[in-house]
């Protein structure tokens, strides 16, 4: 049976302490995710000025048309590389740790970012999102698998949606830096997303690995020196593939491709809507760039307290219902502010509203998601609902940038709506989810070494094995 980290005695009683080592572990993937967020925000917030001087140097005109299909290419390049990374690290996660793979994640991202700031064409700028977007897949899956086994008492919920609350801190952070630095330009606002990499040293020298995943992964190693294999030792991707977690897995992936889906149209196109506003109201290009940036921090704001406060709600009324509340409200967040015509004011009021509902939800998969598989496959499952959910989403920007210029002249608003509809996928995965308040995480089954399969079944051997 694998051991659970609390720090204090082994009596259940007595495992809701707090420890140092909780602390730590909760402050590296907090950091580590909050500026996962605030790189990924910044993009979103220079995207419009960013293709405007690209576009001309690859040949296309930078008009509404080219800015929505070239820049929601780039964002789907991201996405799809959030993907391929999430599942990629995930695995390597399962079977060498978390903290190394972590680690080589917030590097990757935090580089590559930055490295966006030196492009001359958009197609420069999306193989750069695509490299990035490989390493920031690691951040949500691995860190909350981690938080999650570390913080293994009753306090896990909690603790998994502060964790997540820091990527929309790191959206407020970039929305500030913005604006103070918005008007040095795109290329200076990217550059600085380099400074994530230097979390990696807080993460090696004070993040450690939970001895519940160590103990999975002696054993898996043990049993393979020794010629003994268990069916936890099968690749695992064809594990959650298969019986008994594929259904699980199935849950997992419509929560998060529902969740994904709306948040990333609602968060990629807003800013551009903010921007046609400012021009339909004549206003200066660094009004309407603090005009973006005031927006971005109420939506983000919203976003920080849907994201800690969805633990809280769901040890409150359990699982299924905290996200039927997030559902519920970024729905009509959406289904209000996009579809009509509204002013600058009319989006400051609503919008912490919408990200309230859309981090929310986001935050619930992460929190939901450790307590549906155990540990030898934990990271790779989460990972693979995330990842197939963020495939299916790449093309939710680049979607809203074709429809809005080919079905609604240009409108953003309409086709941000009609691409954040398809987030009602995630209520199918909810009628199918099981309720996992109060449940201890999944653990793995113990397999008795080659030695002990052997020998005959004594009255201890035999009390042993069903105990």
């Amino acid at each position: 049976m694998s051991k659970s980290v609390t720090g204090g005695s082994p009596d259940r009683g007595r495992r809701t302490e707090i420890t140092r080592m909780q602390w730590l572990v909760l402050l590296g993937t907090t950091l580590g995710w909050a500026l996962d967020g605030f790189s990924g925000s910044l993009y979103a917030l220079v995207l419009g000025p960013a293709m405007t001087e690209l576009l001309p140097n690859s040949g296309i005109q930078a008009d509404a048309s080219g800015i929505g299909l070239y820049g929601g290419l780039t964002v789907a390049l991201f996405l799809t590389g959030w993907a391929v990374g999430g599942i990629l690290f995930g695995v390597l996660a399962d079977y060498f740790g978390r903290v190394r793979v972590l680690s080589v994640g917030v590097v990757t991202y935090a580089v590559f970012t930055a490295l966006a700031a030196l492009t001359d064409t958009w197609w420069q700028l999306g193989v750069l999102r695509f490299i990035a977007g490989l390493g920031s897949g690691v951040e949500a899956p691995v860190g909350a698998a981690l938080v999650a086994e570390v913080w293994n008492n009753r306090y896990r919920a909690r603790a998994c949606g502060v964790m997540m609350s820091g990527y929309a801190a790191g959206f407020f952070i970039a929305a500030l830096a913005y604006e103070l630095l918005g008007d040095h330009g795109w290329r200076p606002m990217l550059g600085i997303a380099v400074v994530p990499a230097l979390l990696v040293w807080f993460i090696r020298r004070y993040v450690p690995d939970p001895p519940e995943i160590k103990d999975v992964i002696a054993a898996r190693r043990t049993r393979k020196a020794q010629g003994h294999t268990a069916p936890e030792d099968r690749f695992v991707l064809r594990r959650l593939l298969a019986p008994p977690f594929l259904s699980r897995t199935l849950v997992g992936t419509a929560l998060a491709t529902g969740s994904l889906v709306s948040f990333w149209s609602v968060s990629t196109w807003y800013p551009q809507i903010i921007r046609q506003i400012a021009v339909a109201d004549e206003l200066s290009p660094g009004t309407a760039n603090s005009h973006v940036a005031v927006a971005s921090m109420l939506f983000n704001a919203g976003g920080v307290v849907g994201y800690a406060s969805w633990g809280f709600l769901a040890d409150a009324v359990g699982r299924r219902k905290a996200f039927a509340v997030s559902f519920a409200v970024s729905t009509l967040g959406v289904a209000y502010l996009f579809p009509f015509q509204h002013g600058y004011g009319e989006f400051l009021a609503a919008l912490p509203v919408v990200g309230f509902g859309l981090f929310g939800a986001l935050s619930g998969t992460f929190v939901y998601g450790p307590e549906l598989f155990p540990p030898s496959v934990r990271a790779t499952g989460m990972a693979l609902c995330n990842s197939v959910g963020r495939l299916i989403t790449a093309a939710g920007p680049l979607v809203a940038g074709v429809i809005a210029t080919s079905w609604f002249g240009g409108d953003l608003g309409l086709a941000t709506t009609c691409v954040a509809a398809v987030g009602l996928i995630s209520a199918v995965g909810l009628v199918y989810a099981p309720e996992t308040r109060g449940a201890d995480l999944p653990r793995d089954p113990v397999h008795p070494g080659p030695e002990q399969a052997q020998a005959p079944a004594g009255p201890a051997t035999v009390k042993e094995m069903h105990s």
